[in-house]
Order: C-alpha cells, then sequence, then structure tokens
C-alpha cells in the first residue's frame, strides 16, 4: 500500500488523481526499470585475496570491493551510486596523496588522507540559504540554530549525508551520534530542486570544492553536527532543554592560552 500511495501523490502533485485501477494497470504494463543497485553490477565485487590496495583497486580497475551481508559496503555501494563524481574524486585524491607521499618519502597517511577518510566514512553536507544558519552551526550555538531558529532552519536548509560510515550508525542511532560537515551557501531557488536533482547538483559541487581544496584539506576542516540535532531526527529533540545536553551538544573548543569573554 505504500508503493500504491507514493504513486498516487506523484500524479496528484501533477494535477493527476489517479484511481487505484488505473495505477495498477500502469504498473503491471510498465518496462521493467533497474534498481537503484544493481547486485550483478560489476562495480561492485567481492575484495580479493592479492588486492594491490582498495583504493588503487577502485582506481584501475572501476571495482569496488564489496563484502557480501555486510551493511557497512551496502552503504558504500549506495554512495557510490547516489554521489558518484565525488566518490570518484576522493579516490584520486587518496591515490594522488599516497604517491606524492611515497615520493617524498613521508610514513603515514598524512593528514589529508585522514580527512578524506573521515569524510567518506561520516560527511554531511549542510546547504542552506541562510549564511546565518551556518555561522550558527560553525559556532556550535546548538540550541539557538536548532530550537530557536527552528522553523527557519527547516525552510533554508538541507542536511545532504554523504558518509556510508554515518548511514550504517543511523540504523541504530546513540546520542553523541557525529558526522563531519562542508557548510555550502546556496540561492534560495535551489531549495525548489527535486531531490535527486538537488543530489546530482551537490554531487557535482563537491567534487570540484575537494579538487580545488585538497591542498589545504585537514580533519580539522570539517565542521562537527551532531545528527540528534536535526529537527525531526528523533522525538527527544522537541523541546529547549534537550539541546542544553552538554554531553552531546558540546561548546566550542577556545584556542589554547584564549582566557574566557576575551
Amino acid at each position: 500500500m505504500f508503493i500504491l500511495d507514493e504513486c498516487r501523490r506523484y500524479w496528484i502533485e501533477r494535477d493527476r488523481e489517479l484511481c487505484d485501477d488505473v495505477l495498477m494497470h500502469l504498473a503491471t504494463t510498465a518496462p521493467a526499470f533497474e534498481a537503484f543497485i544493481d547486485v550483478t553490477d560489476p562495480r561492485f565485487a567481492a575484495p580479493g585475496d592479492d588486492e594491490p590496495g582498495y583504493e588503487a583497486r577502485i582506481f584501475a580497475t572501476g571495482e569496488v570491493p564489496t563484502r557480501e551481508a555486510d551493511w557497512h559496503d551496502f552503504f558504500n555501494a549506495l554512495t557510490w551510486c547516489a554521489w558518484p563524481r565525488t566518490k570518484a574524486c576522493c579516490n584520486r585524491l587518496h591515490l594522488d596523496e599516497l604517491r606524492a607521499r611515497d615520493a617524498a618519502g613521508l610514513a603515514g597517511r598524512g593528514p589529508r588522507r585522514d580527512a578524506l577518510t573521515q569524510f567518506d566514512e561520516c560527511g554531511i553536507v549542510v546547504v542552506s540559504a541562510d549564511p546565518q544558519v551556518l555561522a550558527l552551526l560553525a559556532a556550535h550555538a546548538w540550541e539557538e540554530v536548532f530550537w530557536n531558529r527552528r522553523e527557519a532552519l527547516q525552510h533554508s536548509t538541507r542536511f545532504l549525508v554523504f558518509g556510508h560510515g554515518t548511514w550504517d550508525q543511523l540504523r541504530a542511532p546513540f546520542p553523541g551520534l557525529c558526522a563531519k560537515a562542508i557548510h555550502r551557501v546556496v540561492d534560495p531557488a535551489w531549495l525548489a530542486l527535486p531531490a535527486a536533482a538537488a543530489r546530482a547538483e551537490t554531487d557535482a559541487w563537491l567534487a570540484a570544492r575537494l579538487a580545488a581544496t585538497i591542498g589545504d584539506f585537514r580533519p580539522r576542516s570539517l565542521a562537527p553536527l551532531p545528527l540528534l540535532g536535526i529537527p525531526g531526527v528523533t522525538p527527544a529533540s522537541e523541546s529547549a532543554g534537550y539541546y542544553r545536553d552538554t554531553r552531546q551538544f558540546r561548546p566550542q573548543r577556545m584556542p589554547a592560552g584564549t582566557a574566557a569573554g576575551a
């Protein structure tokens, strides 16, 4: 019934109200369509025993090592389908940085790869037509932005989850669940885009932004965002006091040596 209700809603939004019999006829006579994730897609292949390296295999073959019956890998595959430009960009940037560090004789992953991995696992893009919303989020003014300006936030801002680790954790959310955010200011007209078009446009924007800023990209480039503070994620957030729990909604850290009130 849910699928039927969604089909009915789709046509009502287009000024056509169709009865159930017509909807069933359309469904049974329509050509088959491809699922969002095709489980036979060769891009998603079982991990091998002689891997040349996770990122290297993806770059060389276009195959994404994917374990069977694994939620984490399922959401990674989903992210490759939903954010193809950004995932491909992150893969290329990982390889570029790995090779550059090898050529320079530098050990370890380095801060750029650490930041890329953090965003790949728990990234979110906060898109807003109100720059003040993003300023408040950056300042950790959680009660002000999530409660006092709740209605304005819901009208002006979208939260687009990118990280596959975050999607996995959202199956069983817990207090303190935090994403790593990149903020983006848009024209109000962007908010009218259909969801798929908004995601595709953001995918192109995000890939270009990461490629252009990788030189300065560090874990501190990402802003923490307590996911259970977003209106509607949990019923517990329907009160101002919820946002005063500093175990989850932590104040912004002051730079070392800065006196309070300075």
